[in-house]
C-alpha cells in the first residue's frame, strides 16, 4: 500500500484516543503510516471523562492531559457532533477507510427489575450525571425535594451520586459546574443519603480512594453500622487476592467503631440490604423496602426473609452503565455489547465482520477504570494490523482525506474539529475566570458550536 492505512474510530473517549494511540505507536505508523479520523456525536471530545466524571474528581480529569497528547499528533482528525449512523453510516465510513473501531461506551441505566422502578422520585444514576455534568441532551433542570434519598449500588458511580447529593452548592462551585447545576443543588434539601449493597464489604466494588475521599468533606458525615461488618471465607479469601478489596473493607471497619459526629449531613453505607421493591403512593416514592441478606460461606448472600423499610422519598439506581445498540452491527442483548474475538467484530454466522472492531465497555461491557481500556485498545488495534498485514482489510472507494470532510458538508453536517475543541476550551476557561475558577461547563449545544466555530 502506498498510501497511509486509514482508519475510522467511533467515539472519542478513552477508548477510542488509546486505541488510536496504539495505531500511532505501531509500526506501520511508520511505514507506510497511519491516517485516524475520529469521529464523535458531542460536540466535544473525551466521553464519560467529560459526561460521566464527577466534577469534584480533576485528578481523574488529569486523563485529558495524556489524551491531549494523542489527539495533537497530525495523523489524528477529530469530527465531532457528528452521529453515527445519523449523520455517517457504516456503509459511508467503509467508503472512506480501511477500517473501522467503534469505542461508543455506554450511556444508558441498567434496568433493575423492582416493583416501584417507574415511580415519581425513582431515577437512573446515569441521567442524573448527566444533568450535573452539563450534558446538552438533559434537562437543564433536577428535582431535588427529597431531605432522605436512597441510592442502590456499591460502585464508584454509587459514591459519585451519593456524594453529589451530600455536599453543599457553595463546596462544589469551585468545580466547573455550570450555572444551571450551581443552581439546581442550592436548592436541595437532601440531609440523609443511605447508600444500599446487596452483599458485603469485601465485595463493594468502590476504589479505596475514592471511597476514603468521601470523608474528607466537612459537611459529610459517613457513618457504617457495625452490624455491617461480616465476613465468611469466600470473602476473607477475596480480601487476601485483593488489595484494593482489602483496603475498602479497612476503611468502612475503621468507619463502624468511630462515634458519631456532628457534620450535618449523614451518609450511611449499609451492606447485606437487597432492594425488593420501591414504596410509593398516588405514583410518587415514598420509600425502600430491603430484605436483609447474609453471606453464604463462598462471598455470595442469600435472603433472610427479614424484610425493612427505610423513609426515603427518592431513589437512584447506580447499579451499572447499558451500552446503546449500534445499528448495523451484531448485538448481544444480554450484556448490551457487541459480540467479538480479540476486537474482531464477529457476526451470527462466526465469522469476522470484515474490517469492522470494537474496543473498551462496547466490547467488554462497563466493567473496569480506565486504565483498563488501554490494554483493550492495544489488543484490538493488533488485530486489526494483523488483518492489514495479511490482506484481510478491504479496499475503501474514496480513501483521500479531504473526502470524508466533503461528504459531511454535502450533508450539512456542522462538525466540529480539534482546532475547534482549544476554542470551546478557551471559552469555558475564559467564563470562570472572573469567579476565581478553572473553568465554568458550557451546556447548550448550539452555544458549544459557535464557541467551537463550526
Amino acid at each position: 500500500m502506498s498510501r497511509p492505512l486509514r482508519v475510522a474510530v467511533v467515539g472519542a473517549g478513552p477508548a477510542g484516543i488509546y486505541a488510536a494511540d496504539a495505531l500511532l505507536k505501531s509500526a506501520v505508523a511508520e511505514d507506510p503510516g497511519v491516517s485516524i479520523d475520529i469521529f464523535e456525536r458531542m460536540p466535544a471530545p473525551f466521553g464519560l471523562i467529560r459526561y460521566g466524571v464527577a466534577p469534584d474528581h480533576p485528578r481523574i480529569k488529569g486523563i485529558i492531559t495524556a489524551l491531549h497528547q494523542v489527539l495533537d499528533k497530525p495523523q489524528v482528525r477529530l469530527f465531532g457532533n457528528v452521529d453515527y449512523p445519523g449523520d455517517i453510516s457504516l456503509d459511508d465510513l467503509r467508503t472512506f477507510y480501511d477500517a473501522v473501531i467503534f469505542s461508543t461506551g455506554a450511556t444508558a441505566d441498567r434496568a433493575l427489575d423492582i416493583p416501584g422502578i417507574d415511580l415519581d422520585g425513582s431515577y437512573g444514576a446515569a441521567d442524573f450525571v448527566s444533568w450535573y455534568d452539563g450534558h446538552p441532551d438533559v434537562p437543564r433542570t433536577w428535582p431535588l425535594e427529597a431531605e432522605k434519598v436512597a441510592v442502590l449500588g456499591v460502585g464508584n458511580v454509587a459514591l459519585d451520586v451519593a456524594r453529589m447529593l451530600a455536599k453543599t452548592a457553595d463546596e462544589l462551585l469551585p468545580t466547573e459546574i455550570p450555572p444551571n447545576v450551581h443552581d439546581g443543588l442550592k436548592a436541595n434539601k437532601a440531609l440523609e443519603v443511605h447508600v444500599f449493597g446487596r452483599r458485603g464489604p469485601a465485595q463493594a466494588k468502590f476504589s479505596p480512594m475514592e471511597l476514603r475521599e468521601l470523608d474528607h468533606s466537612p459537611n459529610i458525615e459517613v457513618i457504617v453500622d457495625p452490624e455491617d461488618i461480616d465476613y465468611d471465607d469466600g470473602s476473607i479469601a477475596t480480601r487476601r487476592a485483593n488489595k484494593q478489596a482489602d483496603m475498602v473493607a479497612k476503611t468502612l471497619e475503621n468507619w463502624a467503631i468511630r462515634d458519631i459526629g456532628d457534620r450535618p449531613h449523614k451518609l450511611f453505607l449499609h451492606f447485606f440490604e437487597s432492594p425488593a421493591e420501591i414504596i410509593g403512593e398516588d405514583g410518587k416514592v415514598t420509600g425502600l423496602r430491603t430484605e436483609r441478606t447474609a453471606l453464604d460461606g463462598t462471598g455470595n448472600v442469600k435472603g433472610t426473609g427479614e424484610f425493612k423499610d427505610w423513609d426515603v422519598t427518592a431513589v437512584y439506581r447506580a447499579v451499572g452503565y447499558l451500552s446503546d445498540e449500534l445499528p448495523k452491527l451484531p448485538w448481544d442483548i444480554a450484556s448490551g455489547t457487541v459480540p467479538d474475538q480479540g476486537g474482531r467484530v464477529i457476526e451470527e454466522s462466526g465469522e469476522h465482520l470484515r474490517s469492522t472492531y470494537v474496543t473498551g465497555w462496547i466490547r467488554r461491557g462497563p466493567i473496569g477504570l480506565i486504565g483498563h481500556t488501554k490494554g483493550d485498545a492495544n489488543e484490538t488495534v493488533a488485530n486489526l494490523l494483523d488483518d492489514h498485514a495479511n490482506g484481510r482489510l478491504h479496499a475503501p472507494d474514496a480513501p483521500a482525506p479531504e473526502a470524508v470532510e466533503a461528504f459531511l458538508d454535502e450533508r450539512n453536517v456542522r462538525f466540529t474539529t480539534w482546532d475547534g475543541w482549544y476554542r470551546l476550551d478557551a471559552a469555558e476557561k475564559a467564563l470562570g475566570e472572573p469567579e476565581g475558577r478553572e473553568r465554568v461547563k458550557i451546556v447548550e449545544r448550539e452555544d458549544m458550536l459557535k464557541a467551537s466555530g463550526a
